[in-house]
This record gives structure tokens, sequence and C-alpha cells, in this order.
């Protein structure tokens, strides 16, 4: 059953970490946040500590945060009903709903009671410093959670946690799991269990050292020094001569056995993970950086986006495969959010950034039709990316 719920997890923790960074940023600056949700749509259930509702929406997927803006009026209704106008209704649409509304306080703002909103707590009031620094805090965010879990996953699975990320490649125990009967290595006396630790008095550490040396041997003896139940032995093995297929005119040795496909830890000390994490959740950004780039060139077809259905699929294989390739996943969203947020389109944190410090350029805010147009851009630009990456989605279910 967790394993079901892997993509509510993975996508619910990347987004309310994101909004988590604006709220805790907000808070810091002096902006006016009355609503910090665990989900969005209308409140659920919550309970309200000093000026903040915190509170359990309906699709609690995500989170959401309602910061004081005299241009978010438009998005209340969306938001929650989190209106803190001079305009709104006294009393407080949407805070009357849900299992334990909160009752009207004659002596909190607007939208827990009649005050107006003091015009330093609007986002607006505040220097394009700290505006900027609310506006990129969800990336901040996302880029620590990434960091985190990196750091987590080195310190608990070692230095190859991070998939095709990892700084060091996973190594597989050179341990025997079955000898093919009749083989050159049943006729050396090899046995299920044994590990190779030496060939032709060289050490080796991973099964595909092994692998190289008997295929680069073919008809040739190999001494190989193994151990057994705790007794080191040594055997001689001659590879057959084979051909990979019927075409190749190459010849490579073979002994017929298989390995346990067991990996080789490779520990981490805390100091070592810290510094790992660092590396693997920049090689992570990179990759996300030039996936982006790729898009703007040719070089990446717009074909291999994927939206949500594609990322409930993947969470979904991958807890099925335990928690170190979910927890990889989760770094790797993370950092997706992040560098995507960046984006300079108006409706995303960098399109905003990028707003505030045109308003400061200019010495004052822009014109209202001019917020409508880039706003109306920043939505059907993202609209028609949602389209995109639905359709991806279902035609990779159709397929």
């Amino acid at each position: 059953m967790l394993t079901y719920l892997a993509p509510l997890v993975v996508f619910g923790l990347v987004v309310f970490v994101h909004e988590l960074g604006h709220f805790v940023a907000a808070k810091l600056v002096g902006v006016y946040a009355p609503v910090f949700a665990f989900g969005w749509g209308p409140r659920l259930w919550g309970f309200r500590r000093g000026e903040t509702d915190y509170r359990v929406s309906w699709f609690p997927v995500g989170g959401f945060v309602a910061m004081a803006s005299r241009d978010a009026e438009a998005m209340s209704a969306i938001e929650g009903n989190a209106s803190t106008s001079d305009e709104a209704a006294p009393g407080v649409e949407g805070h009357q709903r849900g299992f334990n509304p909160i009752p009207h306080d004659p002596e909190a703002l607007r939208p827990f009671g009649p005050k107006p909103v003091p015009d330093h707590r609007f986002i607006e009031s505040k220097t394009l410093l700290q505006k900027v620094f609310v506006l990129s805090a969800g990336v901040i965010m996302n880029a620590i959670l990434a960091f985190c879990v990196a750091v987590a996953g080195i310190w608990a699975y070692g230095k190859t946690f991070g998939g095709q990320f990892a700084v060091a490649t996973p190594v597989v125990a050179p341990v025997l799991d079955s000898v093919v009967s009749g083989s050159p290595a049943a006729r050396a006396g090899l046995l299920s269990g044994d590990s190779v630790v030496t060939v032709n008095g060289a050490p080796v550490r991973g099964w595909g050292e092994v692998v190289s040396a008997v295929e680069g041997s073919p008809g040739t003896p190999l001494a190989l020094g193994v151990v057994r139940g705790g007794v080191s032995q040594s055997l001689t093995v001659v590879p057959d001569s084979v051909r990979p297929d019927s075409t190749s005119p190459r010849v490579i040795g073979r002994m017929g056995v298989r390995s346990r496909q067991r990996l080789i830890p490779d520990p981490a000390s805390f100091p070592e993970a810290l510094s790992l994490g660092a590396t693997v959740t920049g090689r992570m950004g990179v990759e996300v950086v030039q996936v982006v780039k790729g898009l703007f060139t040719g070089a990446v077809s717009v074909k291999q986006l994927g939206g949500p259905i594609r990322i409930a699929q993947v969470s979904l294989e991958v807890a099925q495969s335990g928690l170190e390739p979910l927890l990889v996943l989760i770094a790797f969203l993370s950092i997706n959010l992040a560098v995507l947020n960046l984006l300079p389109i108006p409706v995303l944190d960098g399109g905003q950034i990028l707003i505030r410090v045109a308003e400061a350029a200019k010495g004052g805010a822009l014109s209202a039709r001019t917020q409508e147009y880039l706003m109306r851009f920043g939505v059907l630009a993202m609209l028609a990316l949602f389209v995109l990456v639905m359709f991806n989605d279902i035609v990779g279910l159709v397929q």
C-alpha cells in the first residue's frame, strides 16, 4: 500500500518544501502570510497560531502559502479564499468552512478579522532584495532538500548512491553464484559461493575484473586465487574459446559461471557525505540545465518531456525497487522544480523576480495593463506546456 502512495509522497514533498521556503522567507522579512497549507483548495482542517492559519486542504498534495499582495485578489478563489483586501467582507470566506472553522476575531487582520493589512506588510512594500529573497526561497529550499537527501543517501548507502549522478561506479562482488556443469570452471573445481580474490597473482576487487581477465584469455590457463569457507585455495581454469556471435571474427574466453550480483559496499563518512552530496546535487542540476538548453536548441525533443502521469509511473516503479532509488528520484525532482522555477516565465519564480527587478529599474510598479499581459502570457505558456506533457503521457500510456 505504501508503494502505491509513492507518487503522492514524491510530488507532494518537493512542492511542499518549495512552498515552505516562500513561507519562511515571507515571515522573516515581515510579509503578512495568513495561510500556510498542506495541499491545495479549500480548507479542510487546521489551526490558527498567531496570524497564520496552518491548514490541511481538500487536495492533500504539495503545499500553498498565501502572502499579502495588492495584486493577488484575483487568485483568492484558487488559494482557498484567503482574501486580504480592504474590500473583503468581514468574517472570512473560506475560514468559516471545514471541520473546525476559525471564529471571527475582531482584533485580527483580514481574513480572520476586520482590520486591514498594514501597508508595510504587503510584499510590494519590501525592498528589491527582500522581494527577491522571498521569491527565490522556494528554489533555495528545493536545492537544500535535494542536497539533504543526497547526503543522507550517500551516508546510508555509500558512494554509489545517486544512480547516473553517483560519484562512484557500483562494483559487483567477485563471488560465484552458479557453475555450469561440464564447463571449464566445473572442471577446475570451482563451486558456487567461491570468492575470487586473485587472477594470475593480481588482486581483483570486482566481478568485472574477473570477466575481463577470462574474456582476454581464451584457451590460456588462468591461476585463480579463491576463498572457500574462509580457506584460501589456488585453482587453474582454462577458458573455452568462443565467439560473441556467429558473425564476429573475435574470439573471447568463457568459463561457465555466474556472479551473485551483490554490490560491494563503498561507505562514506558523514564529512565525506557532505562533500559528495554537493557533487551529486550539482550533477543533477547541470543535467536539468542541459535538458532545458537542449529544448531551446533542438538537441532535445519535446516528446521526451513527461508530466504528472509519467512522474506517477516512475515513482511507482522506483518505489517497487526499494527506498534508495526512491530517494534518488526525490532529489532529482526537487532539483528539477528548482531549475524550472527559475525560467523567465511571469507565473514562475524566475519571471516574478525579473518583474520585480524591472520595477526597481523603472522606479515604480509596472502598469496594470502590462502586468495583465505578462500574466496572460505566463498562463498561456504554462497551459501549453501542460497540454504538451499530458499529451506525451497519454501517448506513452497507449504505447
